[in-house]
């Protein structure tokens, strides 16, 4: 089974493929992200009959998005991925499900997933 996860904007996407059996759900995670994002996925696995063991890789969206939404749905999934020994696959495309799917059955592993912010950081002067 495959685990595609999206962070990238206030809605969490996530789907789970078997062969040619998909589920897909998403969240409104909002600022909750960080606190709920692994029980929502654990949740997400339980409802369709599947564990953390049945997962033999993973499609993430890299971005463009959210700075915090990407930068902790990555981090997850990347360590979700390094935990449970399975290959990781990131895409910035916007046919990134299709991307990392034919990635992942190539048999491709990016062993770690960075984000793709589409622009330059714009890093601020400290107030104080």
């Amino acid at each position: 089974m495959i685990l595609l996860l999206d962070t990238s904007t206030p809605v969490c996407k996530i789907s789970l493929v078997n062969g040619e059996l998909r589920h897909d759900d998403q969240w409104q995670a909002d600022r909750t992200l960080a606190r709920h994002l692994l029980r929502f996925v654990a949740d997400f696995l339980q409802t369709h009959g599947a564990t953390w063991s049945d997962i033999n890789g993973i499609g993430v969206y890299q971005g463009p998005g959210s700075f915090t939404g990407l930068r902790i749905g990555l981090t997850v999934m990347n360590t979700l991925a390094d935990s449970e020994g399975v290959a990781i696959v990131g895409s910035y495309s916007d046919t990134w499900q299709d991307d990392v799917l034919a990635q992942l059955r190539a048999g491709d592993n990016h062993k770690i997933v960075m984000p793709h912010y589409g622009s330059e950081a714009r890093i601020t002067t400290p107030r104080k």
